[in-house]
Parts: C-alpha cells; structure tokens; sequence
C-alpha cells in the first residue's frame, strides 16, 4: 500500500521493499563467490587487494548494506 508522508512524498509500507538490499547482497556475495574462495583458502594481502580492485561495485554494496537495510526497512 502506497502511503504520503509528510513532505508529499509518497512511500510504500516498511516491509514491501527489504527485498531489494538483501537480494543486492545475494548478488554481490555470487559475484564475488570465487575470490572468496581463495581468500579463504589462502588468505593474502594480495588476494584481497583483488578482490576489491576488480569488483568495486559488489563490495561496495556489501558495505553499505547496514544503510540499505535501514532505508528500506
């Protein structure tokens, strides 16, 4: 259900939407499945370096999952 809030916006109900950050984390864990598998494996400096380097966009998701979850939520 679609509501106004005070401003003239309107917002859907709290829930309907929790969806979308946790299926953006999904995602981005999938993304980034085989690099954390050797970051576990063999846990290095340089493994992690990669893993940022060459998916910013997944770990930049995964850390502003706290302030996703919260906005939808």
């Amino acid at each position: 259900m679609i509501q106004s809030d005070g401003d003239g916006l309107r917002t859907r109900s709290s829930r309907s939407l929790l969806w979308l950050p946790l299926s953006l984390a999904v995602l981005a864990l999938w993304d980034i499945r085989d690099d954390l598998q050797l970051l576990f494996d063999h846990p290095t400096v340089t493994a992690l370096i990669f893993l940022l380097r060459s998916h910013p966009l997944a770990v930049a998701v995964l850390a502003l999952q706290p302030s996703l979850c919260r906005r939808y939520r």
